[in-house]
């Protein structure tokens, strides 16, 4: 019999993730059965089962594989000198997402953030979901602080700036217009872009303009 190639293990487990995603974003994790997740991959069970043992793995892989995605970003950013701006770097976090998941778009609607939302939902019930999502988080957050370090050493930034505080605010930021996305729709990249740039111009009171 012939070896299977890597390459087409390699595209059959991203076809399964994909079809799983676009499954869970659509109905939510507990109204999708592996039956669903069958149909929209077009595969049989046995052919889903010799990569993934059930939903909660899939849900696990699909989480970590975002995360990783996100931190990629992020730790590429940091090695420019100096990183781009919160301004540049989240809307183009935002619109790479988008790239990179082309499977979560059901009729035009990107549904990867109503999938975020989901994987939010799902933590607080299930720990080993909450450990994957937990240890990712963590990765990013590391990533975020390289990338305030670097605003530092460009002299963007004042030494004693709290690099986790702005770390944890920025992703705060990514979740806050991601779950606009899901509930209401929009906003665009370039609307993420400009809020943040405004945000960026307040001043203190009492300080010089």
């Amino acid at each position: 019999m012939a070896r299977v190639s890597q390459e087409h293990l390699d595209a059959r487990r991203r076809q399964i993730l994909d079809g799983a995603a676009l499954c869970f974003a659509r109905n939510g994790f507990h109204a999708t059965s592996m039956q669903d997740v069958l149909k929209e991959v077009d595969l049989s069970a046995g052919a889903v089962y010799r990569y993934f043992g059930g939903k909660d793995e899939l849900i696990s892989a699909i989480v970590t594989e975002v995360l990783d995605t996100v931190r990629d970003i992020y730790e590429r950013a940091a090695l420019q000198s100096p990183p781009p701006t919160p301004d540049v770097l989240i809307p183009r976090t935002l619109a790479r997402m988008r790239e990179l998941r082309p499977a979560t778009l059901d009729g035009g609607e990107w549904m990867f953030p109503r999938l975020m939302i989901q994987v939010w939902t799902e933590t607080t019930r299930n720990p080993e979901l909450a450990a994957a999502l937990g240890e990712g988080y963590q990765k990013v957050r590391a990533s975020w602080v390289r990338i305030v370090e670097g605003y530092q050493d460009a002299g963007l930034m004042p030494r004693d700036t709290d690099a986790d505080a702005m770390a944890r605010a920025m992703i705060a930021v990514v979740q806050g217009f991601a779950a606009q996305i899901a509930l209401f729709g929009g906003p665009l990249e370039e609307t993420v872009g400009e809020g943040l740039r405004a945000m960026m111009t307040v001043r203190r009171p009492g300080t010089d303009g």
